[in-house]
């Protein structure tokens, strides 16, 4: 449920019908976790929304203006996930951008997502997904509104085990999980699937990224992932999360996972307490 809601700084729950965001998805979003007041990853995440406007042609929000938005959506929830959406607002029928677009803002707070302390010391469980993504180069990497492949690929399941499914590409490289990004330990190196043609690049992908400089970013087939001796998600909502099984595949996690988990605990995340 929608704890505050804010639309270009107003609180309403009111959109535009002709607003090009509903029309052609043509936005981009951040699910931002705040632990009261303080949002750890937010210079990542400010980073990655500029990136993202800038490769769709899209006037930036103010970020001084969006924390402002997010400190007052968030106030007085201990914990929130915060959904900051900006679109290219309303706009003529067609695709042609507009000559001066007024984008829309939107800035919502929701309750975190419960996530059991079990699941961060044992680890979740995946399936594989039969939905394959598309390749878009000029896409890859960025959060965009256009999320159908996500919802398609969540829909092929419903057993509540089941935490979070893998997803390849046509040419079956794994990219990701529907809602987190993907790393495996395999012979000692810390890898993640490269993503220059399609998936997000998470915050959280991000942060991993910076504080493990051996970890190597690298084109993964579903083979390499019956060797791993270490599987995990990361989310900026959920963290860092082991696997213990994929399909008939099942792992231990291991000592890089709690290392980062201890990471994630020390940036001010306190429901990391896989340790």
């Amino acid at each position: 449920m929608v704890t505050r809601l804010l639309v270009n700084g107003t609180a309403t729950d009111q959109v535009g019908a002709l607003d090009r965001g509903l029309a052609y998805g043509d936005g981009l979003f951040e699910s931002i976790r705040m632990v009261g007041k303080l949002v750890p990853l937010w210079p990542r995440h400010m980073q990655r929304l500029a990136e993202g406007c800038a490769r769709l042609q899209l006037p930036p929000p103010d970020p001084a203006q969006l924390w402002c938005e997010v400190q007052q959506v968030s106030q007085g929830l201990p914990h929130a996930v915060v959904r900051i959406s900006v679109t290219r607002g309303a706009g003529e029928r067609g695709y042609v951008l507009p000559a001066s677009p007024r984008p829309t803002r939107v800035v919502a707070a929701f309750a975190p997502p419960p996530v059991a302390s079990a699941v961060h010391a044992a680890g979740v469980r995946l399936r594989l997904c039969e939905l394959r993504l598309a390749e878009q180069p000029l896409l890859a990497g960025i959060k965009h509104l256009n999320r159908l492949e996500q919802v398609l690929a969540r829909a092929e399941w419903n057993d509540p085990a089941i935490a979070d499914g893998i997803l390849r590409d046509s040419h079956e490289r794994v990219i990701s999980a529907t809602m987190a990004n993907l790393f495996v330990v395999i012979d000692g190196e810390l890898l993640t699937p490269a993503l220059d043609r399609c998936g997000v690049a998470g915050v959280a992908r991000a942060e991993v990224l910076a504080v493990c400089p051996q970890a190597r970013v690298a084109e993964l087939g579903l083979e390499a992932l019956s060797t791993a001796s270490e599987v995990f998600l990361s989310s900026s909502v959920r963290g860092i999360l082991p696997v213990h099984s994929l399909d008939e595949w099942h792992y231990v996690p291991g000592t890089v996972t709690r290392e980062l988990q201890q990471h994630w605990h020390d940036l001010g995340f306190s429901m990391e307490q896989g340790g």
